[in-house]
Formats: C-alpha cells, structure tokens, sequence
C-alpha cells in the first residue's frame, strides 16, 4: 500500500469509496474510465454502486474487520458523503490507509457549528449562527438573530431533513422537540438574491482547479435544478475562487469540494454549506466540462495531476425525483438531453433517482 505522502497510482491500483450510493457509482465509473479499480465498503446489499465495482465489503462503517479487509484491497481511500464515521476514517488511517479528503475536512462538515467556526478561522463569511443546546436558549438567540430563523441539527440532515423555520415568537417552544431534540445550530436569514455553488478541486501537491460557479434552485429543501457556468461578473467570479481557496487550504484538503453560497443585493458571497465531496450542484460537469467533477476527484485521490475544468457547453442538471425517472424513454428520446440515472431497485417519492443534462448551447 503506498504510503500517505503518495506518488500517483498506476492504472490497475485500486481506489476504496467508504459508501455505495449514487456518487460512489459515478465515482467508480470515471475511476474506470482512467484504468483504476474499485472497491466499495457500505452496510447495503445491493447498493448502486455495487453494481459497477470490482468488490463490494458489506460492512458496517465501525465493523473492524470489514475497514481491516477493505484497507487491505485499496492503494487509496475516499468517501462519497460527509456522515460517514470519523472514527472509520481515523481507524483507516491508523491502519496505513491513504484518505483523501483527510479527517480535518470531515470534522468540519459533520458539525454545523464546527463548520461556521473553521469558515470564519479561515476569512470566509457566514450568516450569523447560534449554537443551540437546550431550547431555553432559543429564545435569546432568535432576540440577537431576529425572526425568521432557521434551526438545524448540528450533525446529519439533508435534502431538507433536521431542520425548521422560526417564523415568529410563538414558534420557539416547540422548534428543538421538531427536529427531534438533538443539539441544534439556530442561523439568522440570509437575505439572498440567489444561490450560487463553486466546485472546486485541490491535489496533495497544492495545484488547485476551480469549474465555473452554477446558479441553484431549490424546492421543499431539495435541489431542483442547477444552471451553469452561471452568469456572474468578474468581482464575484474572483470571490467565488477566493473563498474555495482559502477553505481548501485551511482544510489541507485532497480531492473535491462542493461550496454552497448566497448571494446578497451588494455582491457578498456567504458560505451557507461546504460538502467535502463531488456534489450535487456539481453534476453538470458530466456533459458541460472538459473533465468531469467525478474524474477531477478520482485523480486528486490518485495523486495524478487535476484536469482542464473548462466549461464547453451551457448545462441546465435537473434532479428526477421519485416517478420522475419513469420517464427514461422519453428524456432519452431527446436530443437535447443527456440521462444519468442511479440504478437505484425502487422509486420512492422524493428519492433522487437520477438526474438530466440539458444541454442549452455553447458558452
């Protein structure tokens, strides 16, 4: 197993993705694309990703033997979403494990807190929050924050799950026991014009490569769609590359990296969320960029040198919910579109499915 400093991988080496769901798949497949292997660790049977690798280890993420024979079979490791265990990755690590993004940037991203605290350590801005305890505390942080304000778990939640609105005074008593009693972030309202994303991507030698910023839009807490490159001056274009930077550094980060941001009337970019992944938001990549978000992240890991993030074509990524993906045969019947979907046994409403690529002409 090559040691963590780490030399680029060979073609035939063998890449390890802690999880099996759809961003694992796509990882797996450009990972294939460029010659590696992959083997997948996830308590699920049957999962996407499964289908598409060389070797699936069902496991749960603490199970030591299960992390010990997937370390075992992998020349480097990374993970397809931020919840996974920091304990397995430190237990990864602990066994000789290359990981990328390292434990520093996981940390930051299971804890809301955690997360608005690096963010400011590092010169990024944020809305203001309130750690959230007790819901005796909430009053006094809704009186310092103004109403409406959004409280959050601080660990897990996505897709709009753990989380509600504080719309007036009378909401307060009731707004912790809603999200299921556990620690809590209260965030003041971002007064937003729109809500921007930044993929960007850094390898173990510092090189950086950032794609062009994607217009979002959300429904229910769920991203709908994302249009891009967005149209966007150059003042915001450097301040979206800026705030990328100054968190990967700060994350010694290897690998991809979703930044989630809101941008206010005067052109400030607040960091709302950081995802320490290939993201959703950053999907259109597949068809709209010389190199796709899931192959930047597989060569960061590899240690091989990052990829033209040159965007050539414009691109509207529709998320298909649910039923949604029922409809295969006429969006692949389109010309204009190009259909990802996730091999996932059972449409359940709401559930991500899959995803379109429009494609909406040249750049």
């Amino acid at each position: 197993m090559p040691d963590a400093a780490s030399s680029p991988l060979a073609p035939g080496s063998t890449i390890g993705i802690l999880g099996g769901g759809q961003l694992g798949r796509m990882l797996a497949l450009a990972a294939a694309r460029l010659g590696l292997d992959v083997v997948i660790l996830t308590p699920d049977e049957d999962s996407p990703a499964s289908r598409v690798v060389k070797q699936t280890f069902v496991g749960a993420y603490d199970d030591p033997a299960a992390l010990a024979d997937f370390a075992r079979a992998s020349d480097a490791i990374t993970y397809e979403f931020e919840n996974v265990p920091a304990a397995a990755v430190e237990a990864l690590i602990g066994l000789g494990a290359r990981v990328a993004p390292g434990p520093k940037a996981l940390a930051a991203a299971q804890d809301r807190v955690a997360e608005k605290q690096f963010l400011a350590s590092v010169g990024v801005a944020t809305v203001d929050f309130a750690p959230i305890e007790t819901a005796d505390e909430i009053p006094e942080a809704c009186r310092t924050l103004g109403h409406p304000a959004l409280l959050k778990t601080r660990r897990e939640g996505y897709d709009g799950k753990g989380q509600i609105w504080i719309e007036k005074q009378a909401d307060e008593a009731g707004a912790l026991a809603a999200i299921g009693g556990k620690p809590a972030i209260l965030e003041a309202r971002a007064r937003f014009t729109r809500e921007l994303s930044v993929i960007a991507a850094r390898g173990a030698d510092g090189e950086i490569a950032i794609y062009p910023l994607g217009e979002n839009h959300h429904e229910g807490g769920v991203l709908r769609r994302t249009t891009a490159p967005a149209s966007a001056d150059k003042a915001t274009l450097e301040q979206a590359e800026r705030i990328a930077a100054q968190i990967m550094a700060g994350l010694d980060y290897v690998g991809v990296i979703g930044v989630e941001l809101f941008q206010l009337e005067d052109g400030q970019l607040l960091v709302n969320e950081i995802a320490p992944r290939v993201h959703n938001t950053g999907h259109w990549t597949q068809d709209g960029c010389a190199v796709d978000q899931f192959e930047q992240h597989i060569r960061a890991v590899a240690g091989w040198p990052l990829g033209s993030t040159l965007a050539l074509a414009r691109v509207e990524m529709i998320n298909l919910l649910g039923e949604e993906a029922a409809g295969w045969a006429k969006l692949a019947a389109d010309p204009d579109a190009r259909v990802h979907l996730y091999g996932k046994r059972e449409m359940i409403p709401g559930r991500k499915m899959g995803h379109v690529n429009r494609m909406r002409g040249p750049v």
